[in-house]
């Protein structure tokens, strides 16, 4: 195939060769048999997804989690030790390294506890998670959601030479699912020497649509549609199924098959925004990519506590384009296209004369906010109608989809009481609601668990799951916990979907939760006979910027629960009711 490839122009993978790490078939048998002896352990979803792009070469010349040595350099300089740029550090964290040898054999096994790889084990290292979330994101900041879940990461890095013996098994999309060199076969068949991938976040309409085929034609290339549909680590406006679907009735439909390939790749995303731009760069590259359509921030998320952007908008375009020939893949700037309602069709807004045709700006939120959200199909100028009934079938109006109610506050603060005042109104509205209380979880969901900072915060991650899974099936969830930890909050964000999450601080003093305290908790704590209670000798850390800020001294808890239905009703999730006039009395009927 490279012979194929040097001959239709098609650019080599970085670092010049397509890494490999799978075993041979002949050799698979006697290994896995040998595995079943050898010490493991278990990885996490994450690293999972990393592992099988590292297997298959899409972080070719990486041919293994990296070193102290690599880590160290691409932390302070985005290059390997060698001097290969590499911006984003591939490790693989685990929580202890007890028992482990240098030198000796290890399982990498799955978080199911299936056999993935064997690694001959070179290095154990420590990592600081305020130095790697600094350097790399740019922020501690909780509220970015790689930050929350590294809290949760163990604290040591194990590196060493691989070998793959079974790659995760995928039950999804398997005809999408193809490989760096799969990929490459296919774009080299189509038999042009220029390929520009697009990485959509969310479903593509009309104007993306007409934006990436004249993104191919401008370079006379191929078109690589090349969504991520692996670990994120937060909750997806659009879950994969359905963007997946959208994009295969797009392409079937409406691409020429001749010079199109859509392409899933599973990736654990990091959102680091400048610097993850470059890495999508090098890892389309490895796919057979030279061009890159790059948006203003497509690798990084909107706002953080303060309501600030983690990224000024213009970063990941003004890194790409300084290192564009380091990398080998030009950038395509993602230009806004506006939609001419006369001649019926998409033009670059730069394209356009001012003053001399009636155009619509396009912006897919306000579209979709005004359309799907409220039961009606989107707009034909927007998207083609059978994009339209996929959404509208996936996304019931706003007031039917599900969101969580998430208490905060001290222990006393008066979290269960609003909680169990606002339940009824919820399912007076028609609501289905599932009440998470702090104690009663830790009487079944999360017994057993203790009251040290990794216990609590197991139990803050335990019921923010069970609260994702109540809203993904459009119910809605109120949990009242302490949750003293803003990583573990911003972390069951992250699951339920910023979005559908509803912070409320429940900001009580501690001299009134202390007089409302019947169980006597604030007492004992003060005298020393509980240890580690929250708001006596441990932190609570109050949120930064809450949706909702409620003070129990000055509002009861009926004017709490109704303050949490009005910021309901101004975010659609419940429907403003209209009062209706009283009919008037027959004519004659007495009053």
């Amino acid at each position: 195939m490279a012979t194929h490839e040097r001959e239709t122009g098609l650019i080599t993978p970085y670092g010049g060769r397509l890494v490999n790490l799978v075993v041979s078939a002949a050799d698979r048998a006697a290994l896995i048999e040998k595995a079943k002896c050898l010490p493991s352990v278990q990885i996490s979803a994450r690293s999972m997804c990393d592992l099988e792009l590292l297997a298959v070469g899409a972080f070719s010349p990486l041919d293994r989690f990296l070193t102290e040595k690599d880590y160290r350099s691409v932390l302070a300089n985005m290059r390997l030790a060698d001097g290969v740029l590499f911006p984003i550090p591939l490790t693989l964290p685990v929580e202890s390294a007890d028992g482990l040898e240098i030198g000796r054999e290890l399982v990498l096994r799955s978080p199911t506890n299936e056999m993935l790889a064997v690694m001959r084990l070179d290095g154990v290292y420590p990592w600081d998670l305020e130095e790697e979330a600094t350097t790399v994101l740019g922020t501690t900041d909780s509220r970015h959601p790689l930050v929350s879940e590294m809290h949760t990461w163990g604290r040591w890095c194990l590196s060493g030479p691989l070998t793959v013996l079974n790659l995760p098994r995928h039950r999804d999309l398997p005809d999408l699912r193809k490989t760096p060199a799969e990929v490459r076969s296919m774009l080299v068949a189509m038999g042009r020497k220029n390929v520009v991938a697009y990485q959509p976040r969310h479903p593509m309409h009309r104007a993306h649509e007409a934006f990436t085929k004249e993104a191919a034609l401008q370079i006379d290339g191929s078109l690589l549609i090349h969504p991520v549909v692996g670990f994120t680590g937060h909750g997806e406006d659009v879950e994969n199924y359905t963007r997946i679907r959208c994009y295969k009735t797009l392409i079937e439909n409406y691409y020429d098959s001749g010079r199109t390939v859509l392409n899933v790749i599973p990736l654990a995303v990091r959102m680091a925004g400048p610097r993850a731009g470059l890495w999508h760069g090098i890892i389309n590259r490895n796919y057979g990519v030279n061009h890159l359509i790059v948006g203003r921030d497509p690798h990084s998320l909107s706002v953080g506590s303060l309501k600030t952007a983690f990224y000024d908008s213009r970063d990941v375009q003004q890194l790409f384009l300084q290192l564009e020939s380091e990398i080998g893949v030009r950038m395509i700037r993602h230009k806004e296209m506006v939609y001419l309602p006369q001649s019926k069709q998409y033009e670059e807004s730069g394209s356009v004369a001012r003053g001399m045709d009636e155009y619509i700006r396009v912006s897919a939120t306000t579209v979709i906010e005004d359309s799907l959200f409220r039961g009606t199909q989107l707009p034909e100028w927007f998207t083609h109608p059978e994009i339209s009934q996929i959404l509208s079938d996936a996304n019931p109006p706003k007031n039917r989809q599900g969101f969580c109610v998430w208490l905060t506050g001290l222990p006393s603060s008066g979290k269960s009481t609003i909680a169990e005042t606002l339940l009824p109104m919820l399912m007076a509205k028609g609501r289905k609601v599932t009440f998470l209380d702090g104690d009663v979880v830790r009487t079944h969901l999360t017994k057993g668990l203790g009251f040290g900072k990794e216990d609590r915060t197991t139990n803050i991650l335990r019921v923010g799951f069970v609260a994702s899974e109540v809203v993904r099936h459009e119910g809605v969830a109120i949990c009242a916990l302490i949750s003293p930890y803003a990583h573990a909050r911003d972390q069951a964000r992250a699951m339920v979907g910023r979005e559908r999450f509803i912070e409320v601080f429940v900001d009580t003093p501690v001299s009134l939760c202390e007089q409302r305290d019947v169980k006597g908790m604030y007492t004992q704590a003060k005298k020393g006979e509980i240890k580690g209670f929250t708001g006596v000798d441990d932190v609570y850390e109050p949120p930064r910027s809450p949706d909702l800020c409620i003070n129990t001294a000055s509002m009861t808890p009926d004017g709490s629960a109704r303050m949490i239905i009005g910021e309901l009703v101004q975010r659609g999730f419940i429907a403003q009711e209209r009062r209706r006039e009283p009919k008037g009395l027959p004519v004659g009927a007495a009053a």
